[in-house]
């Protein structure tokens, strides 16, 4: 009940996994075991899980680092691989996608022979408009089924895709578009934002006008809400004239293990966004053992979920070529988690029994500002394991969605991993690990993960030492689905991941940790987001964990905002519970006191203002720069991303 969020959080440090679980998992302690004993045999038998036309006789060549090549003689098609084997297995009548569309009544189910037709039209009318392998298409779509259908038309034909977040500006697409060359959009008329459809194709028409658009050739339109849109004749083409006349006989062709599969920009705060390159046989070998191992997926019984939105790099490793490499069933769902009411999220796990729900940290925390009661009147009985990503969980949000997703029994997988890693680095496994709430445990077998100091020096775990300091998270050997470069600019490549530690040959990934005290990883989040206080590096992942910690606050944000005195000063905005005593102006001082009690008198924050709301992304990540921008009292950058960009108005009317 809404009432009970107040009770005291449990002080419990480490949950096994239960008995039951253990001995029905896909993974056992024995996967360290041989991933330590010869690391390449062991990557060798993960990649051998998939189907290749021509196998492969050389596992890792490393001798252009840091560019890698796995099984770099091998040849497959990622397609064939996610759809036409399981249905040459026997397996077409399983359900690939229960799709769940925003408006309540829009919903559709396609098993994976229906998919494999959808992919084959696809493809033949890319080839159709003059498509070839090395070609690159942008897809600026929302969570339609034919998103993932482009997706993978794209991989069957060797065609490289670059998804746009369709929550992205024009500006934003046009940028992409320009990088990569792109000569095919593919897009919808519009999309729906909490109920209400607004249009897609303005922005591509406007992102195509110009310089930034020569390279494009056709717009290829989705009618999705059926609102009016310009037209370009001759370069805009339906989607439902072009594809759904299209053959479903397609015999998909064999890549190089090291082609080309996709683009995915990461965009920084300042300058040319970077477009991430994966290739083909070790993204999808990696994609294809994490999703398995991490999830404990049996493809033949569960209803896998995650929430993520294609955009990002989690949907396309575990909500395309993660589940679909396994056979699994999946839902896909269009939508905001709070439209049309607060209940979708919990009606859609009971609707279609998910048993695995994979979302992120601030997700979790809306649903505990918004309190037990909405999730208590709904069967979540079917879940059987929970997982986190995106962003360090605090432990108070961790135990609270294993006691109310989980029924206090469910393993959570709280993984680590980046755009640039391709797939999930650490993690626990759900059969074997003891975990700790806050903590994504140990990299997984294969991965080498270690924390150093700045002068590249191992810190040990298990010391005074490795416990109290952080450090940098760094990879030390390479890994199947690590970025091979980005596009078109090898040098940045070089620059911006392995100059910091260049003598040693090591992968940074940006992010600070520390060890616990048997040796698990503590993510502390981007050194970027490590404040600097009179000489004192504090995380601000570690001062939000504190706020949250209180019983009255739902959800924290926090940025180091420039101070004459001390460097950076500490500013906090923080959501509170419906059930907090005492109102706003009463609980400013006692959560400063809560900081400084949990994590030291000098993290205290300087500011602490109680909003309505936190500016996020449709996929849940807070804008953490615009709080800045609101910090420090600048005009606010690009606000294109943000679901709601007048939240902006209610945090500068309670600062």
């Amino acid at each position: 009940m809404a009432q009970n969020d107040t009770a005291a959080p449990s002080t419990q440090t480490s949950y096994a996994p239960s008995t039951a679980f253990a001995e029905q998992a896909n993974a056992t302690a024995a996967l360290y075991d041989e991933a330590e004993a010869d690391r390449l045999a062991f990557w060798a038998e993960q990649a051998n899980r998939l189907a290749w036309e021509t196998p492969f006789t050389e596992v890792l060549d490393w001798s252009e680092a840091p560019v890698a090549k796995w099984f770099a003689d091998g040849k497959l098609n990622v397609a064939y691989n996610c759809v036409d084997r399981h249905v040459e297995a026997g397996n077409g009548d399983r359900v690939a996608i229960h799709w769940v569309g925003e408006p309540v009544d829009h919903h559709r189910t396609i098993t994976y022979a229906e998919l494999k037709d959808e992919v084959s039209k696809a493809a033949n009318a890319l080839t159709d408009l003059g498509l070839v392998a090395g070609d690159r298409v942008a897809i600026y779509m929302p969570m339609v089924p034919e998103a993932i259908v482009a997706m993978l038309a794209c991989a069957r034909l060797g065609v490289l895709h670059s998804v746009v977040f369709a929550g992205f500006s024009a500006s934003a697409l046009k940028a992409r578009i320009a990088d990569a060359e792109a000569k095919l959009v593919i897009t919808t008329d519009g999309q729906y934002r909490r109920g209400k459809a607004a249009s897609l194709k303005d922005a591509v028409d406007e992102a195509v006008e110009g310089d930034g658009g020569q390279s494009i050739q056709h717009v290829l339109v989705v009618k999705r809400t059926g609102i009016d849109v310009g037209w370009t004749k001759g370069r805009d083409l339906w989607w439902h004239d072009v594809v759904d006349a299209a053959s479903t006989e397609h015999t998909p062709k064999a890549f190089d293990a090291e082609h080309p599969l996709f683009l995915l920009y990461t965009s920084g705060t300042t300058g040319k966004p970077k477009g991430i390159m994966h290739t083909t046989g070790g993204y999808l070998t990696q994609s294809s053992y994490t999703h398995f191992n991490v999830f404990d997926v049996k493809p033949e019984t569960d209803v896998y979920w995650c929430t993520a939105d294609i955009g990002w790099v989690t949907g396309h490793t575990y909500i395309v070529y993660g589940p679909l490499s396994n056979g699994v069933t999946q839902v896909v769902y269009e939508g905001t988690p709070t439209s049309p009411t607060e209940h979708r999220h919990f009606e859609i796990i009971e609707k279609y029994g998910v048993t695995i729900y994979y979302t992120a940290p601030t997700l979790v925390r809306t649903f505990m500002k918004l309190g037990r009661q909405i999730a208590a009147e709904h069967d979540l009985s079917s879940l059987r394991l929970l997982g986190s990503v995106g962003e360090p969980i605090n432990p108070e949000a961790w135990r609270w969605y294993r006691t109310v997703f989980g029924a206090d029994q469910t393993p959570i997988v709280d993984t680590w991993w980046q755009t640039e890693t391709g797939s999930i680095m650490i993690s626990p496994l759900p059969g074997v690990t003891a975990t700790k709430p806050g903590s994504a445990m140990t990299p997984l077998p294969g991965i080498s993960a270690v924390i150093v100091d700045d002068d590249g020096n191992r810190l040990e775990p298990g010391t005074d030492h490795g416990e109290q300091v952080s450090g940098y998270l760094v990879l030390d050997k390479p890994w199947p689905s690590m970025l091979r470069g980005i596009w078109g600019d090898p040098e940045r490549f070089k620059e911006t991941y392995w100059s910091r530690f260049a003598e040693q040959g090591w992968y940074f990934a940006g992010d600070g940790a520390r060890y616990g005290s048997d040796g698990e990883i503590w993510v502390l989040g981007r050194i970027d987001d490590v404040m600097n206080i009179s000489g004192h590096r504090i995380s601000t992942a570690e001062v939000e964990s504190a706020l949250v910690g209180h019983s009255g606050v739902a959800e924290a944000a926090v940025v180091g905002a420039t101070d004459e005195q001390t460097g950076q000063a500490i500013c906090a905005f923080v959501i509170l519970k419906a059930s907090a005593q005492g109102g706003a102006e009463n609980m400013v001082e006692e959560l400063r006191a809560e900081v400084a009690k949990e994590i030291s008198p000098i993290a205290k924050p300087r500011e602490i203002h109680v909003v309505p709301e936190l500016p996020k992304t449709r996929s849940g990540k807070i804008m953490r720069r615009l709080l800045r921008d609101v910090a420090e009292g600048r005009e606010l950058g690009d606000t294109s991303t943000l679901v709601d960009p007048s939240v902006f108005e209610a945090i500068r009317a309670g600062k």
